[in-house]
């Protein structure tokens, strides 16, 4: 296990983002990220999945996204009301530590963080220390180490 704290800068080597802060939220039971002009069309009978994911960094980045591979689910969003949305699974990498996460596009304009990590694919992986921010994963026994040295 590897500690991280309430916020951490993750990657998402497949969508080819990197250096993202997000907000770990074990209140959250998925992840989800913000996104923008979510559509399906059918394209030759088979659905296909578009969207663009907008983060607040300083370049502005907008990056459009294709999936042929995607899912629907009910999630409760922060006001406590049920909505559908589509998730995608990709990798996502803490520290050293890469998971695979499914990921649900929402938009979250309203929201402080553009992601939100959920408990579902950090369960076994991380503890988390909510005083702490941008722990990277360290290991547990070096910041064992470091607390007994404070």
């Amino acid at each position: 296990m590897r500690l991280i704290g309430r916020r951490e800068y993750v990657d998402f080597p497949l969508l080819e983002l990197s250096n993202v802060e997000a907000k770990i939220d074990t209140g959250a039971y998925t992840s989800s990220i913000h996104c923008e002009n979510i559509s399906v069309k059918q394209i030759s009978g088979k659905a296909v999945l578009y969207f663009t994911i907008a983060l607040n960094t300083d370049s502005g980045l907008k990056k459009e996204y294709t999936f042929y591979e995607f899912t629907t689910k009910k999630i409760k969003n922060s006001f406590g009301e049920m909505e559908e949305r589509y998730l995608i699974r990709t990798l996502l990498k803490i520290g050293k530590k890469n998971i695979h996460v499914s990921l649900s596009l929402s938009n979250r304009d309203s929201m402080r963080y553009t992601v939100l990590i959920g408990r579902k694919p950090l369960k076994g992986k991380f503890l988390i220390d909510v005083k702490q921010l941008h722990v990277g994963g360290q290991k547990i026994d070096i910041a064992v180490k470091d607390l007994l040295l404070k």
